[in-house]
C-alpha cells in the first residue's frame, strides 16, 4: 500500500479545495477544523507567515485521490496555543539549540481538543497514521526542526503518534457535562445550597441593571453586529495590555457573516431594549453536541456580566438545545464555582534531539502525574453536591 501513496506539502489551504478537504472531515466534527473556517484564518491574516503561522498542511493521495490530511504550522514563536512551553524553549537555549522553528498541529488560537489527523473512512486510519508521522519525522531532520508538537488531541487517535514515540504532556481544561437536565433550575440542583444562592444572586443582578438578554443565531446574525463583536473582543484585549491575547483581525469577524460559518456562530447579546446596540456580547460556537465559548467583551463595567454571558447563558441554551458538553474557554479558576469541572487534556511533543528527549522523557511523567493530582483536588473543592 505505502508505494502507492504519494505526500503533498501545501502552503497554504487554498491549494486544497473545499470538496477535498471536507469530506475527510466528521459532520460532528469540531467546526475549527474545517475548511471554511482555517480559510478565513488565513484570508483575514488573523494567522500567516508575517505573523509567525506558516500553514504547511501534509496531504496523502492515492490515485489523484486525497485519504489523509493533516493540518500543520511552521511556529517561530509560541503564541496563541495555550499550551506554555516556556520550559521547553529554555531547555533548548540551555542545550545550544534553537527551539523555533517548530512544527505545530493544532486549530490556530483555538484551545479546542479534537486534534488528530483526518483519513478517509474506507482506509485503516492507524497505517496512514504512521505513514504521516514518518514523513513529519523525514521533513523535520531535513530541515533541522527541533520538534513536532500536536495540542489538544483528540483523545481516540493520540494512542497512534504515541505507538512511535511521542511524549505526552497533560494539561487541563473547563467544561461543562450535561446530566440530562431540562431547565436551568435544574441544573442548580448540583450545587450546595450557599452557591445556588450565589448564582441566582449573580443573574438577579443583571436585571437589576435592566439589561436583557437575546441570542442571535443564523440569520440574526450579519456583518454589522459582527462588526461589533469584533470591538468588543478589540477592547476587552486592550484592557490586558501585552497580555491581551489579540490575534483575530477585524476581516475575520467580516469572514464570519458567510452562511458556512455563520451556522455554527451563537452570540449571547445583553441589551437594554434594541439588541442592535448591545452593551455587551460573547461569541460562541456550537455543533450538533457541543457548545465552545470564545470572546466576549463589553463597553461598560458591570458586575457578574461576565458570567452571564460566557458561562448562564450558554449553559441555559445549551440545556434547552440538548447541547451534552461546553468548553468556556481558556483560564479562569472562577469557572470551578459555577459548574465547570477540570478535565485533563493532551498534548504529544516529539523532539529530534537525543539529549532533549531523554531529558522530558523522565521529566513529563512527572509533571503529569502532579496535573492529574491538582485536577483532582480541585474537582474535590467544588460546591457541587454531586461529585
Amino acid at each position: 500500500m505505502i508505494n502507492t501513496i504519494t505526500a503533498n506539502w501545501h502552503k497554504s489551504i487554498k491549494e486544497i479545495s473545499e470538496n477535498q478537504w471536507d469530506p475527510l472531515i466528521d459532520k460532528s466534527a469540531r467546526p475549527f477544523y474545517k475548511w471554511n473556517w482555517l480559510l478565513a484564518l488565513e484570508q483575514s491574516e488573523s494567522i500567516s507567515s508575517k505573523y509567525g503561522w506558516q500553514p504547511i498542511h501534509l496531504t496523502l493521495w492515492e490515485n489523484n485521490r486525497i485519504v489523509a490530511l493533516a493540518p500543520l504550522y511552521l511556529k517561530n514563536h509560541s503564541y496563541g496555543e495555550f499550551i506554555f512551553d516556556q520550559e521547553f524553549a529554555k531547555l533548548s537555549m540551555q542545550l545550544g539549540l534553537e527551539y523555533y522553528p517548530k512544527l505545530l498541529g493544532m486549530s490556530p488560537l483555538s484551545p479546542i481538543e479534537g486534534y488528530r489527523f483526518f483519513i478517509a473512512k474506507n482506509k485503516n486510519e492507524e497505517e496512514l497514521s504512521k505513514i504521516i508521522l514518518k514523513i513529519i519525522d523525514d521533513f523535520a531532520f531535513k530541515h533541522g526542526v527541533l520538534s513536532c508538537n500536536f495540542l489538544y488531541v483528540d483523545q481516540s487517535w493520540k494512542k497512534y503518534a504515541e505507538s512511535v514515540g511521542y511524549l505526552t504532556w497533560t494539561n487541563r481544561q473547563s467544561q461543562w457535562s450535561s446530566l440530562g437536565e431540562t431547565t436551568f433550575e435544574d441544573y442548580l440542583k448540583r450545587f450546595n445550597s450557599n452557591q445556588r444562592r450565589n448564582i441566582k444572586r449573580e443573574r438577579a443582578s443583571i436585571a437589576k441593571n435592566n439589561l436583557q438578554i437575546s441570542v442571535l443565531a443564523n440569520d440574526d446574525i450579519d456583518l454589522e453586529i459582527l462588526a461589533l463583536m469584533h470591538k468588543f473582543y478589540e477592547n476587552h484585549c486592550a484592557r490586558w495590555g501585552q497580555w491581551g491575547s489579540k490575534y483575530l483581525t477585524s476581516k475575520f469577524f467580516e469572514k464570519l457573516a458567510d452562511k458556512s460559518l455563520r451556522k455554527n456562530i451563537i452570540l449571547f447579546n445583553a441589551h437594554r431594549g434594541d439588541p442592535k446596540d448591545p452593551v455587551a456580547m460573547s461569541l460562541c460556537l456550537s455543533n450538533c453536541d457541543m457548545l465552545w465559548g470564545r470572546y466576549w467583551g463589553s463597553k461598560e463595567v458591570i458586575q457578574n456580566l461576565h458570567f452571564e454571558l460566557c458561562y448562564y447563558s450558554p449553559i441555559s441554551w445549551a440545556i434547552k438545545k440538548g447541547i451534552n458538553k461546553f468548553d468556556p474557554g481558556a483560564g479562569g479558576k472562577h469557572k470551578l464555582r459555577r459548574g465547570f469541572q477540570s478535565i485533563p487534556c493532551f498534548s504529544l511533543h516529539r523532539w529530534y534531539n537525543k539529549d532533549m528527549e531523554f531529558i522530558l522523557k523522565s521529566y513529563l511523567p512527572k509533571i503529569n502525574n502532579l496535573m492529574i493530582e491538582e485536577i483532582n483536588n480541585s474537582n474535590n473543592e467544588a460546591p457541587f453536591l454531586i461529585k
